[in-house]
């Protein structure tokens, strides 16, 4: 199936920057980066910040972010071995817009279960 609008487009699904949103945009993704924007952190500082996180589900997410350029990973050769995460200039280029939507998020969450409880059938 074609795509009517420009290639370019985040609405047409067969361009790069649609699959680019889609990797970005995912609540994983976002909470790793903005976890990120504190410092450098290691796996397990990552594990402890993000609750619910599984480790299959932050290892996918770290290794994409990585291969998307947004993050560095940094592996010391020490035993155990030591590995470091941060931000790159490209992750860091995007905080200001991830800050914004985890400020909305805290600020509007309530409002929006409110509708929903306002939605729901009551007993």
């Amino acid at each position: 199936m074609s795509c009517d609008r420009p290639q370019g487009s985040v609405f047409c699904s067969q361009s790069g920057s649609y699959r680019l949103l889609e990797r970005i945009a995912n609540k994983w993704a976002v909470l790793v980066l903005v976890a990120l924007a504190q410092g450098t952190c290691r796996y397990c500082g990552l594990k402890r910040q993000i609750t619910g996180i599984s480790q299959k589900m932050l290892t996918q997410t770290l290794r994409q972010l990585e291969q998307d350029g947004l993050i560095h990973r940094q592996v010391y050769a020490t035993v155990p071995l030591r590995v470091e995460y941060s931000l790159t200039s490209l992750g860091r280029s995007l905080l200001p817009i991830l800050q914004a939507l985890c400020h909305w998020a805290d600020v509007h969450w309530q409002t929006i279960e409110k509708i929903h409880k306002h939605d729901q059938p009551q007993d």
